[in-house]
């Protein structure tokens, strides 16, 4: 999701003189660009800074995450899609040289470890936010407002998200260099996933 706002956001215009909340540091950057003043406040205190109108906008996670911190409590208007975050990955990490060390049978356990906290992680969560989103229109109903952010702030946040990232991109050969290969992977699978979801979705989905 885009955050939760105390107004509406109608043109990239409105980000200017808000102060948000967001976790994401390249979100950060483009926030910034368009005029607002980002924070990265600890989760547990999102709720009281926002509630208060110490701040304007606060991103967290999604749905589910979100009621548990009773953000729904805090401001009225919920934007989607999340254009920051458009997908998370969760990570196993260990030592390679101790991994390499170890036997085959138990090197696939951790293989199978590590794809498994991705991919039951973002089942589990598919749920779960379904479940939130419908208790947020079904019991907060007149309280809480779900709004799809308009496409020219989407289209304006775009230009500088990408403006962000290419300078990001430059600044170390890593960087360079996994920005070339998401950037080549991305043109790859973005018609396929028009092509397939994004159809789907728009043209046969309930």
């Amino acid at each position: 999701m885009g955050g939760w706002f105390r107004k509406k956001i109608n043109t990239v215009g409105d980000y200017k003189g808000l102060k948000m909340r967001l976790g994401n540091n390249l979100a950060r950057k483009v926030v910034v660009r368009a005029g607002t003043t980002a924070v990265l406040t600890p989760a547990a205190e999102i709720y009281a800074v926002l509630e208060r109108g110490v701040i304007d906008a606060a991103e967290w996670v999604g749905p589910h995450d979100d009621m548990k911190l009773g953000l729904h409590r805090t401001a009225r208007y919920y934007y989607y899609p999340g254009w920051h975050e458009p997908g998370t990955m969760s990570e196993f990490g260990f030592n390679k040289k101790a991994y390499e060390a170890l036997p085959v049978d138990l090197r696939r356990t951790l293989d199978h470890a590590a794809a498994a906290v991705q991919v039951y992680g973002l089942t589990d969560f598919h749920a779960k936010n379904a479940i939130a989103l419908e208790r947020l229109k079904t019991e907060f109903k007149g309280k809480v407002e779900i709004i799809q952010f308009p496409v020219p702030v989407l289209r304006d946040l775009k230009k500088l998200a990408v403006e962000v990232v290419k300078e990001e991109s430059e600044k170390t050969p890593m960087a360079r260099k996994v920005h070339a290969s998401f950037t080549k992977f991305q043109a790859l699978v973005g018609p396929w996933d028009r092509v397939a979801e994004g159809a789907y979705h728009q043209f046969v989905a309930p």
